[in-house]
C-alpha cells in the first residue's frame, strides 16, 4: 500500500471476509502500511478480541481510533505511527507471537 502521500486513508471493509479469514487479513493489510497512513476498518461488530491482538503484536506502532461504534456498525482507524527502521519493536512484535510474512512496515519482520 505505498504511496506518495503518507497521509491516505485506505478503507477496509471486511463484513466480506469470511469470519475464519478476517484476523489474518487485517494483520496482513497492516504490515503493507507506512508511517503516516491509515486503514479505516468497517466491520458488523466490536472487535475487541481482535483489539487486543493488535496491541499485543504492535504496541504503540499502530494508534486505534473508533470513529462509529453502534451494535451492528464499527468503523475505526488504525493509524501506522512508526515504520520498522524507527522503532525497536520488531523484537516486541516477535515476542508477542507475530507471524509476519509482510514488508516489516509495522516493525513486523516475521
Amino acid at each position: 500500500m505505498t504511496n506518495a502521500n503518507p497521509n491516505t486513508t485506505y478503507a477496509f471493509d471486511v463484513r466480506g471476509i469470511a469470519k475464519r479469514l478476517r484476523h489474518a487479513a487485517i494483520f496482513g493489510a497492516l504490515e503493507t502500511l507506512d508511517r503516516g497512513e491509515t486503514m479505516r476498518f468497517i466491520n458488523d461488530h466490536d472487535p475487541l478480541p481482535l483489539l487486543n491482538q493488535i496491541q499485543q503484536r504492535y504496541g504503540d506502532q499502530v494508534r486505534i481510533e473508533y470513529l462509529e461504534r453502534t451494535p451492528d456498525r464499527v468503523v475505526i482507524d488504525f493509524g501506522i505511527r512508526l515504520s520498522a527502521n524507527e522503532s525497536a519493536a520488531p523484537a516486541q512484535a516477535s515476542a508477542a507471537g507475530c507471524a509476519g510474512g509482510g514488508t516489516g512496515s509495522c516493525g513486523c519482520s516475521g
